[in-house]
């Protein structure tokens, strides 16, 4: 991985926009990522601008002679297939997964059904309407119980349940953001990501990253906002439960039909060491903060190369299928 995004002809690349802000939840994230991204390929020689969708229509990137886009946008309108299909529509190749894979990642229930599907492992569920079903959920999936919107991301509307009495605060907050909220059974044990860079075949995992955050508590604040969060890469896990991490990212990856560039959580179960797929973003941050940076700096891969190297994928789907 040492070598990705290096002998690249920038030239080729023309006009690219960086897709950053949009109208998601996680707007601001996406203005950090974006602006990064956007620092980074202009250090390249990249002809790249900034490009916030939530204000200027996308047709305006045919319009302004854009060659391809970089996708810095996080959540909806983001990474969960319906920029990806405008951008289909329009003939400008675009970074991270197509259409169906971004749609599919984003909504955690069908990505979970997929994956255990295919005998990948996660944690049990259940999907609630209401305060009361959700308590059902509880007392069927146990303590502690995560409470969380079904088709959002960075934690936003994340509820930890410990007692029965809590659910319907947490299903209310969950409903705020989505109208499916899916409770999950809590793994307890060591919190790990992992990114893949690549496509098909030649997709590849990134090393594992072990995340120590306060009190367990890796939310929205200790995610972006504060330097009290330990990130361990090496992991330090033993190799053979590092390298089970990877093989399993990669075929999660895989099986939604992802390309390009994704990151996946995974929990490792204290009891018996069993790792478990939480979710997968198809569109990772790329703050200071962020962990696909991370992971590729202890490949020798460079913030900049990284960037570089992601907008060297961009594709339109029939494309991808073909490379």
């Amino acid at each position: 991985m040492s070598t990705f995004g290096q002998n690249i002809d920038v030239k080729a690349l023309g006009k690219v926009a960086v897709l950053m802000g949009g109208r998601s939840s996680e707007r601001e994230v996406s203005l950090m990522s974006g602006s990064g991204v956007l620092a980074a390929l202009q250090s390249k020689g990249v002809n790249a601008h900034k490009f916030d969708p939530s204000e200027q229509g996308l047709d305006q990137l045919k319009v302004q002679g854009f060659d391809r886009c970089f996708i810095a946008l996080h959540g909806r309108y983001g990474e969960d297939g319906t920029v990806q299909g405008a951008l289909e529509l329009l003939n400008i190749p675009y970074t991270g997964p197509g259409v169906m894979a971004s749609s599919i990642a984003m909504d955690k229930v069908m990505t979970k059904r997929i994956w255990r599907f295919e005998g990948l492992p996660t944690p049990d569920w259940r999907m609630v309407a209401s305060a009361e079903e959700t308590v059902a959920a509880f007392e069927a999936l146990g303590a502690p119980m995560i409470v969380k919107p079904a088709r959002d991301g960075s934690s936003i509307g994340l509820t930890k349940v410990m007692n029965a009495e809590e659910c319907a605060k947490a299903y209310e907050l969950a409903a705020k953001y989505d109208a499916e909220v899916l409770c999950e059974e809590f793994i307890t044990g060591d919190e790990t990501t992992c990114p893949v860079l690549g496509t098909g075949a030649n997709a590849r995992a990134l090393p594992v990253i072990r995340i120590v955050a306060p009190e367990g508590n890796y939310d929205y604040q200790n995610k972006y906002f504060t330097d009290t969060t330990q990130y361990h890469c090496p992991s330090g896990l033993p190799a053979e439960e590092e390298a089970e991490i990877q093989r399993i990212v990669e075929k999660a990856f895989r099986t939604l039909g992802c390309r390009g560039w994704a990151r996946a959580d995974i929990m490792i179960r204290a009891s018996d060491r069993k790792p478990f797929l939480l979710e997968i973003n198809t569109s990772p941050g790329m703050t200071g903060h962020s962990l696909v940076p991370m992971a590729a700096r202890a490949t020798g891969v460079s913030y900049e190369n990284l960037c570089l190297g992601i907008l060297a994928s961009s594709a339109l789907d029939g494309e991808a299928e073909q490379s």
